[in-house]
């Protein structure tokens, strides 16, 4: 070997050795890669969600409320979905997910929302990639989640407030509401709550926090119903209740296991988890029920399997089995309780129990996914201490209610002032499916 030869290997020998010992930050990052399967499961998922709203919510809403307001609660369903993919369009999806400022570590208004580098969708092509999946699938993915958390507020005004009322309040709560948790918690290195250690897998605080307490700020606002809570106002078809609530069972599989963006094992263990806490907090809901009115309802089945939904929402990726059934079970019986004796002892008038329900199972489920992340409680998580975890699950869920709660009530107080919140009191008797689209539900000859 000549000496030029020799000194070439020596050099070879040494940049080889130096990149083996470089950090991880200053190596070259592998090219992602498009992975079929991921995809495909990604886009399945995507639909898997967009079902959870259009038929899921508006069949399980749509079976609780009078026949008279059928229509009005399908068309709210409907809207949202158009509105909300327009809106994620134009500027949500930038909003929520851009990373232009951030930077792990560094807190400023860049951990907060997001920018307008990706406004209309700029720079989508087909060959974008998120991970090992196209970013376009991506964007659809999280649209799905975007649609349905806004459209779970309406079941807590139910009845009562215009339909212009009920739009511009939810393209508002949207821009100023989701969008902002969504990015605190989702975006990433320098995001507020990321940063902070906040643990919400597929949507505990984004989701279900963030709409259940909307939800109660607006039945509050708005007030309650006529008649309520002296007039008898029970389920006008609870079959459609039955039935939407399964369609949000199976669409939950999307929900959670789609949210570990890939065909793997964590969305393999997220399936299973959500299976089990789902069943888990139906058992618990009419156990409770049954000791305590001696008699297991319908819509208590169908209100526990949601509230098993809800919990395992933000621990789906690091619960095992064993946390997904207590999960489950504290979640079943507790909001039996927040959604029957809270609600009455209180007197507000949640329409369709979304605070006691979303709200109440979410926190349930955001607080308990600190411990069971936790290896040694059976966990799949990076968590080695429990409490401190549980202390910093409480922190998100602090900021998360406080969040929600201050600007749902300016937004519910700019939309009153605009167009009014609330139908005339012959409209409301009349029905919203008359009242507002002069169509019927049922034409029975």
């Amino acid at each position: 070997m000549t000496t030029t030869h020799r000194t070439a290997a020596r050099l070879a020998t040494l940049v080889l050795g130096l990149a083996t010992t470089l950090p991880a930050f200053a190596q070259a990052t592998p090219t992602p890669a498009l992975n079929s399967g991921d995809t495909a499961w990604m886009i399945v998922a995507s639909a898997f969600v967009l079902m959870m709203t259009i038929p899921g919510v508006a069949l399980f809403y749509g079976g609780m409320v009078r026949s008279k307001n059928l229509l009005s609660v399908m068309m709210q369903c409907l809207a949202i979905t158009s509105l909300v993919t327009v809106l994620w369009m134009v500027y949500g999806y930038s909003m929520a997910f851009s990373t232009q400022g951030m930077h792990a570590g560094v807190t400023n208004w860049h951990s907060i929302i997001g920018g307008f580098d990706r406004v209309m969708l700029a720079g989508l092509t087909p060959n974008s990639l998120y991970q090992t999946v196209p970013e376009s699938v991506y964007v659809m993915f999280q649209l799905t989640f975007a649609i349905i958390t806004p459209a779970l507020i309406i079941g807590a005004f139910a009845e009562r407030m215009k339909f212009s009322a009920m739009l511009i309040f939810s393209g508002l709560w949207l821009t100023f509401v989701y969008l902002p948790i969504a990015h605190m918690v989702w975006s990433g290195p320098g995001s507020l709550l990321g940063d902070l250690g906040v643990l919400d897998f597929a949507g505990g605080t984004v989701v279900h926090i963030n709409a259940g307490i909307a939800g109660l700020v607006a039945c509050l606002v708005a007030g309650k119903r006529r008649g309520y809570p002296h007039t008898h106002m029970p389920p006008h078809n609870l079959g459609y209740t039955v039935i939407g609530a399964s369609m949000l069972w199976l669409g939950w599989f999307g929900f959670n296991a789609g949210s570990a963006v890939a065909a793997n094992g964590n969305a393999g263990m997220a399936m299973l988890v959500t299976q089990i806490a789902t069943a888990a907090a139906t058992i618990g809901w009419v156990a409770v029920e049954w000791i305590m009115h001696k008699r297991a309802s319908v819509l208590g089945a169908a209100s526990g399997a949601v509230a098993g939904l809800v919990a395992i929402t933000p621990a789906a990726g690091t619960a095992g089995p064993g946390g997904a059934l207590i999960i489950g079970l504290a979640a079943g019986a507790v909001c039996f309780f927040s959604a029957t004796r809270l609600k009455h002892k209180l007197g507000y008038d949640d329409t369709l129990d979304v605070f006691g329900v979303h709200a109440i199972a979410g926190i349930i489920g955001a607080l308990l996914t600190g411990p069971f992340a936790a290896p040694k409680l059976g966990g799949f998580g990076n968590v080695t201490e429990p409490l401190a975890q549980l202390w910093i699950q409480a922190k998100g869920v602090g900021f998360t209610i406080a969040w929600s709660a201050l600007l749902t009530w300016g937004i519910l107080k700019l939309v009153n002032l605009i167009v009014g919140l609330r139908v005339e009191p012959e409209q409301e008797q009349v029905g919203l499916d008359i009242a507002e689209h002069e169509e019927r539900a049922y034409n029975l000859s």
